[in-house]
């Protein structure tokens, strides 16, 4: 395919002059640097005083907030008010601030005009690190309008007399202060109050301080780069059945109307297909499912509509319905039809017209409600983070928690240009359920340190964290007219709790990897310490043998089509519902971390799907090799073992099955000791992003449709990506089902490989005292059993093995 070009434009020429001239140079096939390394930090066990909050479930304490992240010492101090501060002696009152400096860092507070006795409650931090000075002063001054602020009065501590608090110890008590002469002569009128301590992140004023490091920062992008925690909002799956319509009158009575039904809710429009006979009465029985969040702000606006010309629809009637007057169905109970008045378009305003209107009125037959037995699925099934249903009745409780300790980043590369040089305001985005977390932004540094720790429930332990780390561009110093900045990729890093050991903690260093036009670019290093704590071994165990997701999407499942509809739907709502929060999580973060463009299509990635399944048929092959090898007498005494189990099989054939087991039983312990030692990453390998041709990825970062001239070649070549694309899908799943069998003795998921293995040993113990003609007359009867004795629900195997990792969370 490589060898194959298309003459469009200057672009391809420059392509095949490269292909005549030879094939082209491919980069190294694997580079050590995208490697996942250990890394040692001092994590919390090692700080002197380890007394933060403790995380509760069901009684119990679990575990200490802090103690997956490095101490970070900070100087804080809490401005609260003044009282008795002296008036200027032409305007007769005072403005006051407080600016509170220490070494080269100075903050301050707000202005408050006209007051005597101000109020501040303002929280200043400075990092131990960069601290310059052996005093803190805090000033207060009056602001003028024109000139020079006056000097109130100040007053100075020693930061070697500043107490340390260490939560959960109580909020240290801020005091009253006598202003002193600015060269410290003596007392001045007027008195403030503050507080002055030394502590750790650990603090509960270390979310809403003010930080030295962010001095540059102004205006709105002080809230943009403060740490903050959001929560998706509350999705429901919203069925509307259209049944049928009665007494629909067209415009033009000389004709029969063809009839359809168009709904709107929100931004999303659905439309049922144009009644097949003509008639004033016409019938539909058709579904349309749309995506509503709570609080429900959007409306039902369903209009009937007459197809007068195949460019001409003419509305017949509409009717406005808050989406709270439908009811909410748990499970697949039948709801209750309801008839609807039609309001005439365009009329229906006047009295009198609604007179006339409740004589005689088109109606329309529907049965709606707000599905609560599904889960909204707003990113892939392949990185799922959360598989409860929307209904918080069918939750069942947690079976464990996961913490995250965001340490830092380091080599990261410049993304923007600032007063002529590089720079990097990074900050660390992190998703899993409902639950998004983001770090504070450091400012201007390649190597930051966020030292920040995050815990969530677990319900399901086969789901994915996502992290990513992107540059800040929204810090109140871009230019006016620039609204359009987009914070830059960085990269990103995912992990599948399964294949998390329960109770260890692991501490490494994720490489972050992103892909260019010129190929697989390495932007930096994640450093992550991560832990799984279960609560019950046994309902952790017992999870595999449930389905993947709630049972309603196997009793009523939805089509490819419609889940791929309305995810996206699904997606551009938690994308405007965080963009509303203060500060926002904006669209191009939340996109990037659900995969928006994962569906695009991608010459690389369906390489990379083609040589996943080569490198699982490869193992056949090794094992067909092995075989010619022993009838092949290379290794005599191989093939004098093998000649000795196969007679000892054919004699005594009711051993094969519980031999077969019994292997698969030792093949596990024995890869016990290669069991990876630390969680899946982006594999450049995998991907095939290494050696991908530029032709591969300039056709990957095309636009779509595509940007070409040709009309013809356009249409064609749009065509070709969109039915590869699918292809390459299910190309992909087929090598997902190799990959979970491949995984069931390789103890990527430690708990699925011993529930598989203890399996084998029982199945070939049964196996061994029990008749091979029972065990095939019972293995018949329940293949072949009666309709009545099957459930829609899947079986226990297929649960298991769909919930078995595969190498999907390893590709980019």
């Amino acid at each position: 395919m490589q060898q194959t070009g298309i003459s469009v434009g200057r672009r391809t020429e420059g392509i095949q002059r490269m292909q005549r001239q030879g094939t082209y140079q491919a980069r190294p096939r694997y580079d050590e640097d995208f490697e996942v390394k250990e890394a040692n930090p001092q994590l919390g066990e090692h700080w002197p005083n380890v007394g933060v909050k403790g995380w509760m479930t069901n009684g119990e304490r679990m575990v200490n907030t802090l103690d997956l992240v490095e101490q970070m010492y900070y100087l804080y101090v809490r401005v609260v008010k003044a009282k008795d501060l002296p008036a200027s002696s032409i305007t007769a009152s005072c403005d006051p601030y407080v600016e509170v400096k220490l070494g080269n860092y100075k903050g301050r507070t707000r202005h408050i005009e006209r007051k005597m006795n101000p109020e501040w409650n303002q929280v200043f931090a400075f990092s131990k690190e960069r601290i310059q000075s052996s005093f803190l002063e805090v000033f207060v001054k009056d602001k003028e309008m024109v000139g020079r602020d006056d000097y109130l009065g100040r007053v100075v501590f020693d930061l070697n007399e500043i107490p340390t608090r260490v939560p959960p110890d109580s909020p240290l008590a801020p005091q009253w202060y006598r202003l002193e002469d600015r060269r410290g002569e003596g007392k001045v009128r007027g008195e403030i109050m503050v507080a002055v301590w030394m502590g750790t992140q650990a603090d509960e004023a270390f979310t809403d301080a003010w930080h030295a490091d962010a001095a540059s920062v102004y205006g709105e992008g002080v809230f943009n780069v403060r740490s903050k925690v959001y929560v998706s909002p509350k999705l429901w799956y919203f069925r509307v059945n259209v049944i049928e319509a009665q007494d629909i009158i067209p415009n033009d009575r000389s004709r029969l109307p063809e009839v359809f039904v168009k709904i709107q809710v929100g931004n999303q429009v659905l439309r049922t297909a144009i009644c097949p006979t003509r008639t004033a009465n016409p019938m539909w029985n058709e579904d349309l499912v749309f995506v509503a969040a709570e609080p429900f702000e959007e409306q039902l606006l369903l209009t009937v509509e007459d197809q007068v010309h195949p460019s001409k629809d003419e509305v017949l009637g509409k009717i406005s319905l808050p989406l709270t007057v439908f009811e909410k169905r748990l499970d697949h109970r039948p709801v209750h039809s309801r008839w609807f008045n039609l309001e005439k378009f365009g009329f229906g305003i006047l009295e009198a017209d609604r007179r006339k209107e409740l004589k005689f009125s088109s109606r329309i037959h529907v049965r709606a409600c707000l599905e609560g037995g599904y889960h909204v699925l707003d990113e892939s099934t392949m990185y799922i983070s959360d598989q409860r249903p929307t209904a918080k009745q069918l939750w069942k409780p947690p079976v464990g928690v996961l913490e995250v300790g965001i340490l830092g980043a380091q080599g990261l590369l410049p993304m923007k240009m600032k007063d002529g040089r590089g720079s990097t305001d990074a900050y660390c985005v992190a998703k899993y359920g409902q639950k998004w977390v983001r770090t504070r932004t450091i400012l201007d540094d390649f190597s930051p340190k966020w030292n920040e720790q995050y815990t969530w429930e677990v319900y399901d332990p086969c789901t994915v964290i996502t992290l990513g780390v992107l540059d800040n561009c929204h810090l109140g110093s871009e230019r006016p007219g620039t609204g359009s900045a987009r914070d830059s990729r960085i990269g990103k890093v995912r992990i599948r709790l399964s294949t998390l050991e329960a109770h260890r903690t692991y501490t490494h260093s994720y490489p972050l990897l992103v892909l260019h036009p010129s190929g697989v670019k390495k932007m930096g290093e994640l450093q992550l310490s991560v832990r799984f704590t279960t609560l019950s071994l046994a309902h952790m165990l017992h999870i595999y043998s449930h389905p993947l997701l709630p049972k309603m999407h196997y009793l009523h499942p939805f089509t490819v089509n419609q889940l791929e509809h309305l995810r996206y739907q699904a997606m551009n709502i938690v994308a405007s519902r965080l963009g509303r929060s203060e500060p926002p999580l904006r669209k191009e973060v939340v996109e990037y971390m659900l995969d928006v463009d994962s569906h695009m299509w991608s010459m690389r990635r369906s390489k990379a799907n083609f040589f996943r399944i080569m490198a699982l048929l490869s193992a056949m092959i090794s094992i067909n090799r092995w075989f010619g090898e022993v009838c092949m007498w290379k290794n005599p005494i191989t093939s004098v073992l093998v000649h000795v189990l196969f007679l000892i099989l054919i004699w005594y054939p009711e051993l094969i099955l519980p031999t077969l087991f019994l292997y698969a039983f030792f093949i596990g312990l024995w890869n016990y000791r290669f069991r990876p030692r630390h969680p899946p990453h982006m594999d450049p390998k995998i991907s095939w992003a290494e050696t991908a041709h530029p032709d591969e990825l300039d056709e990957e970062f095309d636009t779509f449709p595509t940007t070409r001239e040709n009309d013809i070649v356009t249409m064609r070549y749009d065509r070709l990506r969109s039915v590869a694309g699918r292809i390459q899908t299910v190309v992909g799943d087929i090598a997902t089902q190799g990959e979970r069998f491949q995984s069931l003795l390789s103890w990527r998921d430690p708990r699925a490989t011993s529930l598989f293995i203890m399996f084998c040993l029982c199945a070939a113990i049964v196996l061994y005292v029990t008749p091979i003609r029972v065990m095939i007359l019972v293995a018949g009867l329940y293949v072949l059993r009666h309709p009545r004795f099957r459930s829609k629900l899947p079986s226990l195997p297929s649960n298991f093995f769909r919930r078995l990792t595969a190498r999907t969370d390893s590709m980019l």
